[in-house]
């Protein structure tokens, strides 16, 4: 359902998740549209930093030598981790869209950004209500990562053209599944975010009732486009 949103800027953090070199540059992990998500994330973070509101940024990096490996996660024939590995440079932020000024970067070796312990302290010891998520795999790490922020009780603005998978579809059917289910956030695009965290009031989707959207293979796309 589309509904007139407002927030209070001096409550808003705006997250990265995993913008990282592999996705453009590792045949195995590239994510479709990369660089429109890069430049929709750019333009994020811009009016992030004109608002004064928070950045936060992730980086999924999986150390095995460190941690060992958990049950099931796919290895190199060397016992290195199939992706993320913490030797490979392509695991690198892309670096027009990193940290900057003392920004944040929590590293993380599971699905989540909230999966190492230091995101909820530190939203919490900023009294962040409001939370902006965009980055890649929509359907893995950003849908664990909205997952868990809304189980510990911040509203998250779901960017759904900041978001990216390894196909179109992929990414359409998890935005899709996330919006269901995104109680007390909402779903809008890159200009509508940044309307948001410039004061106005903008028009977006937010969740009403149970699991509103229906999609097949038929709808999903126009669906998503209505979002």
């Amino acid at each position: 359902m589309r509904k007139h949103l407002s927030i209070d800027r001096r409550k808003a953090a705006a997250l990265f998740v995993d913008l990282q070199e592999e996705h453009r540059k590792d045949s195995r992990y590239l994510v479709e549209g990369f660089e429109a998500i890069v430049a929709n994330v750019q333009r994020l973070q811009q009016a992030a930093r004109a608002a004064a509101i928070p950045l936060i940024h992730s980086a999924y990096i999986v150390d095995l030598g460190m941690e060992g490996a958990k049950p099931f996660h796919p290895v190199m024939e060397d016992g290195a981790s199939a992706f993320s590995n913490a030797g490979d440079p392509l695991t690198a932020i892309c670096a027009e869209i990193g940290p900057i000024d003392g920004e944040p970067l929590l590293v993380k070796s599971d699905a989540s950004s909230f999966a190492s312990g230091e995101m909820a302290p530190l939203l919490a010891g900023q009294e962040i209500e409001w939370l902006f998520v965009s980055g890649v795999w929509t359907e893995a790490c950003i849908a664990a990562t909205v997952k868990d922020a809304v189980e510990l009780g911040f509203r998250v603005i779901l960017v759904k053209d900041a978001c990216g998978s390894g196909s179109q579809a992929m990414h359409e059917t998890a935005i899709l599944n996330l919006a269901n289910r995104l109680y007390g956030g909402a779903v809008t695009d890159t200009a509508g975010a940044c309307r948001l965290m410039a004061g106005e009031t903008v028009d977006v989707w937010m969740v009403e009732g149970s699991v509103p959207l229906r999609f097949s293979y038929a709808n999903a796309a126009d669906l998503y486009r209505d979002l």
